[in-house]
């Protein structure tokens, strides 16, 4: 790719926590989808430690689950080579952006944030009790992370529309007070196939890296045979046809949703495909394709996991290109917001 090829590009940006392993379902949900957009965007994708530490986490663990978080992005076929692979902390000024962002958000934007109110609730506290800032002002840092890049577009779920449309709200903000060009104002990217997995367990429910229940999700450092039998133990639904209606059958829909993600067939040619067949066709055929799909991924995770050097050295160069790029923007804005520019002394 030349320079002026990356320059007409525009920028996309994505990022997975790493806390706990990852799940099919950021796999299916996100990393597939970057790999398949890779070549058409400049891409940053990164782990996001900073975000990771608004729940309380072991330290060894952490840093263990971030170099696999970045194996696991190469291993399932991220190229280093055009994209800019990285880790949040190691680019200071998404944290020195994110103040500024925190002195331009209100407390009321924040408090009407969906996944603080579920977040809060599920840690059991009360009115403020035992819930860190950091949990409270995350979507700010989120908002840094997007608009250090000038990024364009930003793959989003449902769980994350409100916060882009937050980061969206302070670049317009900033902009107006500032200047037009101070943030370039980003768009959701909303792929053809948004595939959003569900529980094994609770259908009704997304699948989650931290549920308790370890039947409930299927995790891409899970062995073949757990594969096999965490889906032989997926919950269905009442009847026998399988059919996709994800109200009435969600259980069903879940199972005809990953095989879709993976194969690439529609809806109606999967069902097509099962009639006359029972629940249990439906579910060992879907654990031979998952493990069909996973396996190569996990293999080769291990393998990069071995190899910690060469890791480091993506790592390294990754976060040259990203403080490299964050620099222009942040200096930008300390610029605008009146603060002495060190290159003034």
């Amino acid at each position: 790719m030349t320079p002026a090829q990356t320059q007409t590009r525009k920028v996309m940006l994505s990022a997975v926590q790493p806390s706990n392993h990852l799940t099919i379902g950021n796999y299916l949900g996100a990393i597939k989808n970057w790999v398949k957009l890779q070549h058409d965007y400049e891409c940053l994708f990164f782990a996001v430690d900073l975000h990771t530490i608004t729940v309380r986490q072991d330290p060894k663990e952490m840093r263990d689950q971030t170099y696999r978080a970045i194996a696991t992005y190469i291993a399932a076929g991220l190229d280093p080579k055009d994209v800019t692979l990285f880790v949040q902390s190691h680019v200071p000024a998404h944290a020195e952006l994110a103040w500024v962002l925190n002195c331009f958000t209100y407390i009321g934007e924040l408090s009407r944030m969906t996944q603080f109110k579920d977040k809060s609730a599920a840690k059991g506290g009360g009115e403020g009790q035992n819930i860190s800032a950091g949990l409270f002002t995350y979507p700010v840092l989120m908002a840094s992370d997007i608009l250090l890049y000038q990024t364009d577009l930003v793959p989003v779920g449902e769980d994350q529309k409100q916060h882009l449309e937050l980061t969206r709200d302070v670049a317009i903000r900033m902009n107006n007070i500032y200047g037009k060009d101070t943030f370039k104002v980003p768009e959701p990217y909303i792929a053809q196939v948004a595939a959003r997995i569900a529980s094994l367990q609770n259908p009704d429910q997304k699948m989650s890296k931290s549920d308790p229940d370890p039947n409930a999700s299927i995790f891409l450092t899970d062995s073949d045979d757990v594969i096999r039998k965490k889906l032989k133990r997926a919950i269905t639904d009442s009847g026998s046809e399988i059919t996709y209606d994800a109200e009435a059958k969600p259980g069903v829909s879940n199972l005809l949703t990953i095989q879709s993600a993976i194969t690439g067939k529609s809806m109606s040619e999967l069902v097509n495909s099962y009639a006359g067949k029972q629940y249990g066709h439906l579910k060992v055929e879907t654990g031979e394709i998952v493990v069909e799909a996973i396996a190569p991924i996990r293999n080769k995770t291990e393998l990069l996991l071995k190899d910690l050097g060469y890791l480091n050295s993506i790592l390294k160069d990754g976060a040259e290109k990203a403080r490299a790029r964050a620099h222009t923007t942040l200096k930008r804005v300390y610029e605008r917001v009146g603060f002495i520019g060190l290159d003034q002394l």
